[in-house]
């Protein structure tokens, strides 16, 4: 079979890699898609309780649309926000079913190559298709592929609490106390977890924010409920996102709800503090130690929202051109670097900001941004889009991007905030008018709505 015969190679059955499977279906292009999980999202769905704070109308890909409306789909209210439940089972399975056996379940991929050519080999390597190894629950099974895109997303290699990058000492060893997710509050033994606790939350994005706000509600109904929340930077204009200013309305809301939480006296706000260490006192209980030395008081729970960050592992026998930073396409860092831009301030990007040294080969979503907080789903719909024209030929295409994405005042990620001399500055990043400074642990309860619009850190 010749390489032209073979088909594109599709990681991830999420938002981003079934939207490629539907550009490429829609251009007669052979493709497979290889999902991990059970079902089409898998990873939307660990978050399936959260809301998004992006409209149907920004989560749903053109192409699959078309797809889908032979099907009998019918569009959800463009104007409405979707749980990552509804996104699943409203949007992303119908559009697995409509691709049908190109979509493979259960067949978690283990490593991307060349074939008969590891990363050192120069002889003949652009002439030789890929091959991907994955595994079933039969067992390991390879297919050759064209090209590859690697739309995996970062769900599986949350960032860690302690400030290097790696584990806190003795992070580990508190795993039984310690989460990487929001919690689900619906769900009894969750709530049971957290409800009457002190639990620290450490993190300052959109995921950050949606665990303040429902523990907050939580803590209305359940007396000693109170969080600590964990900030390797000042509070500042910048601190609670957009606000009002936010063209996102539900992710402005979702900052303003934080800063409540926090005036109202749900939560403590602890800035400037780089985790180091976690310890247990003598009643179990967690303490976490900064690199300065303070120790906090004690928590019960301990949740980290410290960003996510791509698995590579898989593709470490090709030859990728990687932001030493960010982990992102060279061509892409600059584009996206949280330092300088948020959200909306991404500038339109396609198949030649994607592309490595080893070509047709295309990390795209939330992978391609490696470490960025910045990513929307909007932007990997046009990535794709211009990904599969590029992989079927067609360069003018593949060259024509546009899009035009909301500003936002939440996708700021550690980099330059950092710095002790932007702490409690009046301007901030993030394309936002600056917002009061709160003062931290005061005020008497309010009311707070446990629906609050979030993505945990996309869309």
């Amino acid at each position: 079979m010749s390489e032209q015969q073979l088909p594109v190679v599709v990681i991830g059955a999420g938002p981003a890699g079934l939207a490629a499977a539907a550009h490429l279906k829609e251009r007669g292009t052979g493709h497979l898609v290889l999902e991990s999980g059970p079902a089409a999202a898998s990873a939307v769905r660990e978050w399936s309780h959260v809301r998004l704070f992006s409209t149907w109308g920004e989560l749903v890909d053109p192409a699959a649309e078309k797809l889908l409306a032979p099907t009998g789909w019918t569009k959800p209210d463009a104007a409405t926000y979707p749980t990552g439940g509804d996104w699943a089972d409203k949007y992303l399975q119908p559009l697995a079913n409509a691709l049908g056996e190109q979509v493979r379940y259960q067949a978690t991929v283990t490593g991307v190559s060349r074939a008969g050519r590891d990363r050192i080999v120069d002889a003949d390597r652009e002439s030789q298709p890929f091959v991907v190894h994955f595994t079933t629950p039969e067992g390991e099974e390879r297919v050759f592929a064209s090209a590859v895109v690697d739309a995996s997303g970062t769900w599986t290699t949350p960032s860690p609490a302690g400030a290097s990058g790696l584990p806190a000492l003795g992070e580990r060893a508190a795993a039984d106390r310690v989460s990487y997710r929001i919690p689900d509050l619906k769900d009894p033994a969750v709530r049971a977890r957290y409800a009457g606790k002190r639990t620290a939350v450490i993190g300052s994005g959109a995921s950050a924010f949606t665990a303040l706000a429902s523990l907050a509600d939580l803590g209305k109904d359940e007396a000693g409920t109170h969080a600590v929340w964990i900030l390797r930077r000042g509070i500042s204009g910048s601190t609670f996102g957009g606000g009002n200013a936010d063209q996102l309305p539900a992710r402005g809301a979702l900052g303003l709800s934080t800063k409540a939480a926090v005036d109202n006296g749900y939560a403590d706000a602890v800035t400037g503090f780089r985790t180091d260490a976690v310890e247990r006192d003598a009643d179990g209980r967690l303490i976490l130690i900064g690199e300065d030395g303070r120790r906090l008081e004690p928590v019960d729970e301990v949740i980290v929202l410290t960003g996510l960050r791509p698995d590579l592992s898989f593709l470490s026998e090709l030859r990728l051109g990687l932001d030493e930073r960010l982990q992102a396409p060279l061509e892409l860092a600059p584009l996206i670097d949280p330092n300088q831009h948020s959200c909306g301030t991404v500038y339109p990007h396609g198949h030649r900001e994607l592309s490595h040294p080893e070509q047709d080969i295309y990390l795209v979503g939330m992978k391609s941004y490696g470490r960025a907080p910045t990513f929307l789903a909007m932007t990997g719909y046009e990535q794709v889009r211009s990904v599969v024209a590029a992989i079927a030929g067609d360069t003018e295409s593949a060259d024509r991007v546009e899009l035009t994405l909301p500003e936002t005042g939440v996708c700021g990620g550690a980099g330059l905030f950092d710095d002790p001399a932007s702490e409690q500055s009046e301007g901030g990043g993030c394309c936002a008018p600056a917002l009061a400074v709160v003062q931290t642990g005061v005020g008497a309860a309010a009311a707070l709505t446990v629906e609050e619009p979030s993505s945990g850190g996309c869309c």
